[in-house]
């Protein structure tokens, strides 16, 4: 008879509260919906339980959790109930800085390639080996597609104070 998880053990206690918003954080990239993100935060954790996965270090912990998010991400993204029902899109983030809600909002509108490169650069502080791996894709194209979405930015920015 399997023995049922320890809900209120510490260490899993702590695994939330380490990576929950990263994994909200990478959730909202992929699928601009703060309710998709919070369910995709759930199924990792319940993963994470499932599994019993022990980590090496606490490295190995954030990408193994980064991996199974973006995975789950891509789930979500094939599924057939996300095909049939659209989900409603979501209002940006809370952010009180004007500028930088601008700028969150360009992101936002990019391509999903190019939002969780940018997201994993900037945010996670991953370097473009250590994101190839994560997106399992070649270190080229990930460089390839940060240099694209910066000059996407950087076009959009610019197209932006122009018309002001």
């Amino acid at each position: 008879m399997e023995q049922e998880p320890n809900y209120t053990d510490p260490y899993l206690a702590g695994l939330v509260h380490r990576h929950a918003d990263m994994i909200m954080r990478i959730a909202y990239t992929y699928l601009k919906s703060t309710a998709d993100a919070q369910d995709i935060c759930q199924e990792v954790f319940l993963k994470v339980v499932k599994h019993r996965k022990t980590f090496e270090n606490a490295e190995h912990e954030k990408s193994w959790i980064i991996r199974v998010a973006v995975n789950c991400c891509k789930d979500a993204l094939r599924s057939p109930w996300r095909r049939l029902f659209s989900p409603f899109g979501d209002a940006m983030p809370p952010i009180a800085d004007k500028q930088n809600q601008e700028v969150v909002s360009l992101v936002m509108d990019l391509p999903k390639k190019y939002r969780i490169v940018l997201h994993l650069y900037y945010f996670e502080g991953y370097a473009t080996a250590e994101i190839a791996e994560l997106l399992q894709s070649k270190e080229a194209t990930v460089r390839t597609r940060l240099k694209r979405a910066r000059e996407m930015l950087k076009s959009n920015l610019i197209g932006g104070l122009a018309n002001e």
